[in-house]
């Protein structure tokens, strides 16, 4: 019986690291693909996978984090990132630097369509990424694994890796410990178009990462 579960465990093991590395792949070539449509194609593909994988694995939505958050954590997750992003601005505007919200956010509809953008990287940065690593590493490496995949994701920007690691680490701490992406995903819309209206486009490049930080 003990040796039937060691395989089993093996066996999950192995999936976990096959569902990792083919979807971390399949996203890193959607990231690097010279042309939009063949980019767009990959990101379909990536998509695809992250859906069938997550059907295979039939978590709880405890698990994926899509149950409502308790009153106190999502009250933390929020006040740290208004807190943050008010540094950061007061941070620029003491510095000389200035708030430029017609470069990147033209209008409020984008930074709503952001928010939608958020929620999605937070189901895939968490629910996807941080559960396995979880599986794999236990909790707290976890952490640190998941931040770094998804920091090393927005390369070679320096300056956009730098703030998706602090980011990261913090998203998933705050997963670990309040289990919802859904006060990530206000937090995550926060603090990224905090920094698209104050950090300059020719540091930023539009917010964008692989090839199209290159071709900015």
């Amino acid at each position: 019986m003990g040796h039937l579960l060691e395989i089993r465990r093996g066996h999950s093991t192995l999936f976990a690291w096959i569902q990792l590395v083919a979807v971390y792949f399949l996203i890193e070539c959607a990231l690097w693909s010279s042309r939009t449509a063949v980019r767009n194609e990959w990101a379909l593909v990536a998509a695809l996978a992250v859906l069938v994988f997550v059907l295979l694995d039939r978590p709880s939505l405890t698990r994926l984090g899509l149950l409502l958050p308790n009153t106190f954590g999502a009250g933390i997750i929020l006040a740290m990132s208004f807190a943050v992003a008010s540094f950061i601005i007061c941070a620029v505007l003491g510095l000389g630097g200035q708030i430029d919200s017609g470069t990147v956010l033209p209008n409020l509809y984008r930074s709503g369509g952001y928010v939608i953008w958020a929620l999605l990287q937070q189901f895939l940065l968490q629910s996807f990424f941080f559960t396995r690593c979880e599986d794999l590493f236990g909790e707290a490496t976890a952490v640190w694994a998941a931040a770094t995949l998804f920091a090393a994701a927005h390369l070679p920007s320096p300056f956009l890796t730098t703030f998706a690691l602090a980011g990261g680490l913090f998203f998933c701490e705050m997963f670990r410990r309040y289990r919802s992406i859904y006060p990530l995903a206000v937090g995550h819309a926060v603090l990224g178009l905090t920094v698209a209206v104050t950090m300059p486009d020719s540091l930023m490049h539009h917010m964008r990462a692989g090839i199209g930080y290159l071709q900015f």
